[in-house]
């Protein structure tokens, strides 16, 4: 496992990071049981991971929960938590700032900790981003004089979100939606690298399109069902013409996630595991890595081909 720069308060993280949506009881999708959470990360860590993501309304709540209890038999300098607020453990959206503090001391309850590395604003409206115009900031750095938290930040989808964020606040960590078919975010990479603001590649898999197993016929039942048939066709077209690019059918998953780390601003690349399986098949992603000729074609292929599509989350 190789480890690359965080922020200048937190410890190196490792490249390949643990995502933890499915650790939690969720409705909206597939989730695992107890047992199979602490096995997957458990081998997690053994495979060299120190970085996790998580959030108060992955299941609920109870992806926090669980990840609390596996984590309290590690050393807590072993691991980096991050953690969000806005989406909070009832299914509710509220980013209000006077909601900051209790959230972070619910996530910290159910972590079983006394800090969380990093907090982020999960998704929030562009206009919460604007550290001029909100006070959300000012309560985050005191969280961070009193020790409760490390460093903060957003979950993010956009160039012009990221950018906002950077220019007008302290922030030192940005999530960013980020995958070969969603490259917008790295229009800002410039700007933070600047900044020293750590990068984490959210859904490098497009959720799951990049793996190469689903095509124009393919039918969704979780929370992916918000995806249109022309929506369908036009991913499943896109994902053969990287499959073409990559000349790759068997490692596509591993290529798609390597293309994250081809760009030394991002930190850690978080793509979810079901499995032992999936998590070993993510960690391979090193084995794989995406050349220069690749990289320009990827880009030519985004700009020429994607960017003006818009794809749907």
């Amino acid at each position: 496992m190789n480890y690359r720069n965080y922020t200048t308060t937190i410890q190196k993280v490792s490249e390949i990071g643990l995502g933890t949506w499915q650790l939690g009881d969720d409705f909206c999708w597939k989730s695992v049981s107890e047992k199979e959470a602490t096995t997957i990360v458990e081998k997690a860590i053994d495979l060299g991971i120190n970085f996790f993501d998580t959030a108060p309304n992955y299941g609920l709540g109870t992806s926090e929960e669980r990840l609390g209890r596996i984590l309290k038999n590690h050393e807590r300098d072993s691991f980096v938590i991050n953690t969000k607020f806005g989406h909070n453990h009832l299914g509710k959206t509220d980013y209000s700032s006077k909601t900051i503090r209790n959230s972070l001391e619910s996530s910290l309850k159910r972590l079983q900790m006394e800090c969380v590395d990093s907090l982020i604003i999960h998704n929030p409206p562009l206009h919460f981003l604007d550290g001029n115009k909100n006070d959300h900031y000012e309560i985050l750095e005191r969280l961070i004089e009193e020790g409760k938290i490390k460093a903060y930040g957003a979950s993010l989808d956009t160039f012009e979100e990221m950018k906002l964020l950077m220019e007008t606040t302290n922030a030192t960590v940005i999530e960013a939606f980020f995958n070969i078919l969603h490259q917008d975010a790295k229009l800002a990479f410039q700007l933070a690298e600047k900044k020293e603001v750590a990068i984490i590649a959210k859904i490098p898999l497009d959720s799951g399109w990049l793996t190469g197993k689903y095509d124009a016929k393919s039918v969704f039942t979780d929370i992916r069902n918000r995806w249109s048939k022309h929506d369908i066709e036009t991913r499943a077209r896109l994902v053969n013409r990287v499959k073409e690019i990559l000349q790759q059918e068997d490692n596509l998953a591993q290529k798609a996630i390597s293309f994250c780390l081809a760009y030394k601003t991002v930190s850690t690349v978080i793509p979810g595991a079901l499995s032992i399986s999936q998590l070993e098949s993510n960690v391979k992603s090193t084995l794989y890595p995406i050349y220069e000729t690749e990289l320009i074609k990827l880009e030519e292929f985004y700009n020429n081909e994607v960017a003006n599509l818009q794809l749907p989350w």
